[in-house]
C-alpha cells in the first residue's frame, strides 16, 4: 500500500509538473506570463499578473499607473497577496475596539494591484469568447480576486467564457477623501484600479482568447456596488466602452456623499489623529511617508468603531469619476453599458442589524442616515409601521435602503434592457447566493441540479447573449423571462418548503416595496445616494 500510495504522488508530480511546462504563455509587452494548467478543472490559471505598479510611497492615496517592464518568463501559478483588509462597524451609535482582521493563511498588502485570468482548456481557446470580469464584495474593506475561482463559472457557462478577477486599493487605501486629497491626491483610487483593470482587459485580454467588445461585469455586494459606479462613471460616457453587460448580485449603495461633505473631512481627520501627522504641514504627504502598519490599525480601528454593520470608507462624489450622486445620475440615464440583470436577496438587511440590540424605526433611522433629522427620522417609521415587528421594520429599512432599492433604481436605467431575479432560498441572508456562483469554494446547501443550472446560468448567458431567454442548456427550467420592464417582472429563484424540488417562476414586484423605494429615492439627497 506504501509503494503504491509513493507511485501515485509521483504520478500526479509529473502530470503537475508536465502541466506546468506545458502551459500556455502569453507576452503581454511590458511582461510575459505562462500559466498553469488544472487538470481537475480542465482550465488554465493565470494567477497573480500585475496590472499596475505598486501603489506604495509616492503612489499612495494617488490614481493607478501602468506596471514596469520586466524581463523574462513569469510563472503566474501563484495566488497574489490580497489588499490590507479592515472590518465593519460595531459601535451600537454612529460615531464617528481596536480589533485586527486577519484572514488565515493569505497574505496581505499595500501592494496588491493584481488580477487573474482563468481560460478553459489547456490552450489558448482559437474563438473569442465572451469575456466575465469578477469584482469581489467585501464593504469596500475586504475580499480578493482569488476567493473566486474562475473556473467555476467557466464550467457552469459550458466553457463559453473567459474569466478575470481584479484585485483594487480598500479601506483606507483606496477610498480616503476630503479636500486634501482631492487636491494632491486621487479620490476614489479604488474605482479608478477597477477601471485600471477593465482599461488591462480591453488592451490584454484577446490574447487570452477573450473578446474585448463582449465584457460582462459581475459582482456581488460591494463588487455588485462597484459594477454601480462603473455603470455611471464618467457621466455614463466612458471611453473607450469598457463593457456592454452589468451584473449585480446585491447592489450596494451606501451613502456616498459629497468628497468634502464634513463626515468625509471628519474621516480624514481621524487618520491624520491616529498617524501622528496632525502636526504636519501637509497632512497628505505625511501619510504617504508614514509605515504602512500605522496606517492599516488606523483602517481597522476607524472601520470598527462605525455604526454596526455600516462601512465607513466608501466611494464619494469626486466630481471627475463620479460627478454626481448615483441615484441622480440613474434617473437621468446617465450610464455605460447595455443591458442590466440585477439579484437581490430577500432578506438582506438582517446580517448588518444587530438582532439583539432594541428595535426602533426612528432610531434607527437617524444612526444610519446622520443628515437625516426628525422630521425624516418619524417619515421612515410611518413608511415602516405596517412591515412587521420592530425588529422586522429596522431588518426592512437596513436592507432596502442599501440593497434592495438601488437595485431598482439601477433597473430603471435600463429600460427595456433589465432583467431582475431574486435569490429566495431561506433563509436567503445577504452573500448566500455567492455559494451558488462558487460552489468549489463551499458547497450550496440546496443541492438541486434543476436550481444549480437555472440559478447560474441565468447570469452566464446573460453575460453571453444579452438575455437570459438565450438558455446554455435545453434542460434549463427557467420559464421565459421578461424584461423587468414589462409589469415590474422578477423571476423567484426557491425551492418547496421540503426542499425536494425547485421553485422557479416569474412575479410581479410588490406595489408597497416599489412605493418605499420611491421614498428613499426621494429623499437621496440626504442619505447621499
Amino acid at each position: 500500500m506504501a509503494r503504491l500510495t509513493v507511485a501515485l504522488l509521483l504520478a500526479a508530480s509529473v502530470l503537475n509538473s508536465y502541466a506546468q511546462s506545458d502551459a500556455p504563455i502569453v507576452d503581454l509587452g511590458y511582461a510575459t506570463y505562462q500559466g498553469s494548467f488544472d487538470p481537475t478543472t480542465n482550465v488554465t490559471n493565470f494567477f497573480g499578473l500585475r496590472f499596475a505598479l505598486p501603489p506604495t510611497g509616492d503612489l499612495r492615496f494617488q490614481a493607478p499607473q501602468p506596471p514596469a517592464n520586466v524581463s523574462g518568463v513569469q510563472q503566474a501559478d501563484t495566488m497574489p497577496p490580497e489588499c490590507l483588509q479592515a472590518g465593519n462597524g460595531q459601535s451600537p451609535t454612529n460615531p464617528f475596539s481596536n480589533q485586527t482582521v486577519k484572514r488565515q493563511g493569505r497574505q496581505q498588502s499595500d501592494d496588491c494591484l493584481f488580477l487573474n485570468v482563468h481560460i478553459p482548456g489547456s490552450t489558448v481557446p482559437e474563438e473569442s469568447l465572451t469575456t466575465v470580469v469578477w469584482i469581489h464584495g467585501g464593504g469596500y474593506i475586504a475580499g480578493s480576486a482569488s476567493d473566486f475561482p474562475g473556473s467555476d463559472l467557466i464550467n457552469e457557462s459550458d466553457r463559453q467564457v473567459v474569466v478575470v478577477t481584479i484585485q483594487y486599493r480598500l479601506g483606507l487605501f483606496g477610498f480616503l477623501a476630503g479636500q486634501e486629497v482631492k487636491d494632491n491626491g486621487a479620490l476614489n483610487a479604488g474605482l479608478l484600479d477597477q477601471d485600471f483593470a477593465l482599461r488591462w482587459v480591453q488592451a490584454h485580454i484577446s490574447k487570452f482568447g477573450g473578446d474585448p467588445t463582449r465584457v460582462a461585469i459581475w459582482g456581488e455586494s460591494a463588487g455588485a456596488g462597484s459594477v454601480l459606479q462603473q455603470v455611471v462613471a464618467h457621466d455614463g460616457q466612458t471611453d473607450p466602452p469598457l463593457f456592454r453587460a452589468a451584473m449585480t448580485s446585491s447592489t450596494f449603495l451606501p451613502s456616498q456623499y459629497q468628497f468634502n461633505d464634513p463626515i468625509p473631512e471628519a474621516l480624514f481627520s481621524q487618520v491624520v489623529a491616529q498617524t501622528n501627522c496632525s502636526s504636519s504641514s501637509d497632512s497628505l504627504a505625511c501619510l504617504r511617508a508614514v509605515d504602512v502598519n500605522t496606517l492599516q490599525n488606523a483602517n481597522v480601528a476607524i472601520n470598527r468603531a462605525g455604526f454596526f454593520g455600516t462601512f465607513v470608507t466608501v466611494p464619494v462624489v469626486d466630481g471627475t469619476f463620479i460627478t454626481q450622486r448615483v441615484i441622480e445620475s440613474l434617473q437621468q440615464g446617465k450610464v455605460n453599458g447595455q443591458a442590466i440583470l440585477a439579484m437581490t436577496n430577500t432578506n438582506e438587511g438582517i446580517s448588518f442589524v444587530n438582532q439583539t440590540a432594541p428595535a426602533n424605526a426612528t432610531v434607527y433611522a437617524e444612526q444610519l442616515f446622520p443628515n437625516f433629522g426628525l422630521e425624516q427620522d418619524e417619515e421612515v417609521a410611518r413608511v415602516y409601521a405596517d412591515v412587521g415587528t420592530p425588529l422586522d421594520q429596522v431588518n426592512r429599512i437596513q436592507g432596502e435602503s442599501i440593497f434592495i432599492c438601488p437595485s431598482y433604481f439601477l433597473l430603471s436605467a435600463f429600460p427595456g434592457k433589465s432583467f431582475k431575479g431574486q435569490f429566495a432560498l431561506p433563509p436567503a441572508l445577504h452573500g448566500m447566493d455567492v455559494a451558488y456562483y462558487f460552489p468549489s469554494n463551499s458547497p450550496p446547501s440546496f443541492q438541486n441540479a434543476d436550481f444549480l443550472k437555472a440559478f447560474s446560468q441565468a447570469f452566464l448567458a446573460f453575460a453571453i447573449n444579452l438575455d437570459p431567454n438565450d438558455k446554455l442548456d435545453s434542460g434549463n427550467i427557467t420559464p421565459q423571462w421578461s424584461t423587468f420592464s414589462v409589469n415590474n417582472t422578477e423571476m423567484l429563484f426557491n425551492r418547496t418548503e421540503d426542499s425536494s424540488a425547485a421553485v422557479i417562476h416569474t412575479f410581479s414586484t410588490d406595489q408597497d416595496l416599489l412605493d418605499r423605494c420611491s421614498f428613499w429615492e426621494g429623499v437621496g439627497e440626504l442619505t447621499g445616494q
